[in-house]
């Protein structure tokens, strides 16, 4: 087999820290960096681009932002999909009322302003935790949705109550086609996924990972809850700010507050359960089952309904759907709580050990 790592000598603590420290693995993610970069946007379609790859690459960005949070502190939120509102109004009425405003800086500020809000209702994670901290993170969805709706200087007072994004413009690059947002988008995944990545093996995810295993003995050894709570609400609301700016703008276009509703912070949270908490690649996992799954049902059901003579309309897709998703969480969270990325990691052990028994 050519996945061993025999003879593969670690001559420096550096060496033996890295992010990859197996020579296939860095191969792998090199060959799967160029065909991302290279490969799709030659060959892919417009319809792969606009209804696949680029709502996975941004909502894999949020939900890394949510791994931060929940898979690696511990601290539920039911709130990611008002922090991803945050960030994409934020943007928006800079671009509006600053002239010259870039649009990736827009971007950039929009996270920014989401991690205030995130801060703001992480504070109550101090006192509580569970489903008190879940339902105080609720009430941030519930005052979000309220702000953008009522008050309409966020929509800069238009009529209908949704705004449009307009010319995408970066670094004096004009983002045109589906394949430019494409790169734009994965551009910002690759830096984003890298940099968590190193977050979470340092001493602040360490300390991350203390507070979600026990907060009590984390703070006897000498770990502040206060600041290793209040900094994974900071930095998740920062990516999932940034998300949203992106979803807003790259994705949607033009949007309403509705586009980032509760049902949007549900999904997110689903693709944690199913992809795997505390695992940055889990958080990939669980974004390309939850956009491909209901893009395959509607493919798939209709075939099997014309084989057995039935008739299958699309609310049937969406309630199959919705039950696939409550079958799928039940059996992750019994089965393999730690989701599709530890099932990965079994995998890649037993091809390890191939054909010794483990």
């Amino acid at each position: 087999m050519i996945y061993r790592e025999n003879g593969q000598f670690k001559t420096s603590y550096r060496s033996d820290q890295q992010i990859f420290p197996i020579r296939q693995d860095r191969i792998a993610i090199g060959l799967l960096l160029l065909v991302a970069f290279v490969g799709v946007p030659l060959f892919a379609d417009a319809y792969l681009l606009r209804a696949i790859l680029i709502p996975f690459l941004i909502l894999s960005l949020a939900a890394i932002g949510l791994n931060i949070l929940t898979g690696y502190c511990g601290q539920i939120s039911l709130g990611t999909g008002a922090f991803m509102a945050v960030g994409a109004y934020a943007a928006y009425n800079l671009m509006v009322r600053i002239d010259g405003m870039p649009l990736v800086l827009a971007i950039l500020a929009g996270g920014l302003f989401a991690t205030v809000a995130g801060v703001l209702f992480g504070i109550p994670s101090l006192r509580i935790k569970g489903l008190y901290l879940a339902v105080a993170t609720l009430a941030a969805q519930f005052f979000f949705d309220w702000l953008f709706l009522r008050v309409k200087w966020f929509t800069n007072y238009s009529p209908s109550g949704s705004v449009s994004a307009g010319a995408l413009q970066a670094f004096g690059w004009q983002i045109d086609s589906d394949a430019e947002r494409y790169l734009f988008c994965l551009t910002f995944v690759t830096v984003f996924a890298l940099a968590a990545k190193n977050l979470v093996r340092g001493r602040i995810g360490r300390e991350w990972m203390a507070i979600r295993d026990m907060d009590v003995a984390a703070a006897v050894i000498g770990i502040r809850p206060l600041t290793a709570k209040l900094s994974a609400f900071a930095v998740s609301s920062f990516y999932v700010g940034v998300a949203g700016a992106l979803w807003g703008f790259v994705h949607l276009g033009s949007w309403e507050p509705a586009a980032f509703s509760i049902d949007r912070s549900f999904q997110l949270l689903f693709m944690v359960i199913i992809g795997g908490l505390g695992s940055i690649m889990g958080s990939f996992f669980g974004a390309a089952f939850i956009v491909v799954l209901p893009i395959f049902l509607n493919q798939f059901l209709p075939v099997l309904g014309a084989l057995f003579g039935f008739a299958v309309d699309t609310a049937l897709v969406s309630h199959v759907e919705f039950m696939i998703f409550g079958a799928l969480i039940v059996f992750f969270l019994i089965v393999e709580p730690h989701g599709l990325a530890r099932l990965w990691s079994i995998g890649k052990e037993k091809l390890r050990l191939w054909p010794f028994p483990h």
